[in-house]
């Protein structure tokens, strides 16, 4: 049975005559017919009864018709939502975002996403765990995810969008404040705020000490990145944030590291994708994001 057959009945028993029903869908009266006598043909049972008033609904016809009602209307959002017109496109998009990526970026981005689809819902998961990332992006439940290579690896439809460059954080007063960046072997000796093991961020500083060969004493370990940033500030010891995760309230703290630390950031983009992801992705590039870093930095 055909959504075109539940249209006809419908009009039908709205109408109340063949004629009407064919004169309101544009359609030729014989096809109405048509479709009505093979449509009750194969349910086995009479929909309408052929009065000298017209058609009416049977007892049967009538419990039809409400579920072939619903049928259509379903079919109706369906194809509003396909065709995606700017007020048109309803449903979820859900997006992923390594933590501490695109903190500052991904507000901008999202407000122009509203506009242009107001009735679109997003529904946004900052995950610190690289490996629940990609679990996630294998079960196919993520649209879009904003994460760094690692993660990103796998997905159909990869754009690079910059680098995320990292800045440590300083207690207000610290010596080190004075200068304009800050050396990390500086850092040697200072106690350390840092992330759950095995978490995203915490892979970056562990490479980082590794990489620079300083083993600092950790006095603390966090889950967000905001927490990191507040015990810093308030002198429990540094911490190596991404820089778009530092509020503006605590920028006066926060000071570029040398060698620069930086992630690449990577929008991936499920295959597929509609256009809300491909709005999304516009948006994302018209941010403003670190060039990349090269290999002499």
């Amino acid at each position: 049975m055909s959504l075109r057959q539940y249209e006809y009945a419908l009009a039908v028993a709205e109408e109340g005559s063949v004629t009407a029903a064919a004169e309101r869908l544009r359609v030729a009266q014989p096809s109405v017919s048509q479709q009505i006598r093979a449509m009750e043909r194969e349910l086995g049972a009479q929909v309408f009864a052929r009065t000298p008033g017209g058609l009416v609904p049977t007892v049967v016809g009538r419990a039809f018709l409400r579920e072939a009602q619903v049928a259509v209307d379903a079919a109706r959002r369906a194809r509003a939502a396909a065709r995606a017109g700017s007020a048109e496109l309803v449903g979820e998009m859900r997006v992923a975002v390594q933590m501490g990526l695109g903190a500052r970026q991904l507000p901008g981005a999202l407000r122009a996403l509203r506009r242009r689809f107001p009735r679109l819902e997003v529904t946004l998961v900052e995950e610190p765990d690289p490996a629940e990332l990609e679990r996630m992006g294998r079960r196919g439940v993520l649209d879009v995810v904003l994460a760094a290579v690692a993660c990103a690896e796998g997905s159909a439809d990869v754009h690079r969008l910059g680098d995320e460059h990292f800045v440590v954080v300083l207690g207000a007063g610290h010596r080190l404040l004075a200068a304009d960046r800050v050396e990390l072997q500086a850092l040697a000796d200072e106690p350390w705020v840092r992330f759950d093991r095995d978490s995203t961020l915490d892979c970056v500083v562990r490479d980082v000490l590794q990489d620079n060969a300083i083993n600092p004493p950790t006095v603390a370990r966090v889950s967000q990145t905001a927490t990191a940033v507040r015990w810093a500030a308030d002198g429990l010891g540094v911490a190596l944030v991404p820089a778009s995760a530092v509020p503006r309230d605590y920028e006066h703290l926060a000071r570029p590291v040398f060698p620069i630390v930086a992630q690449p950031v990577l929008a991936a983009v499920r295959p597929g994708a509609g256009p809300a992801e491909a709005a999304l992705l516009e948006f994302l590039r018209r941010e403003t994001w670190q060039p990349p870093v090269s290999r002499a930095s």
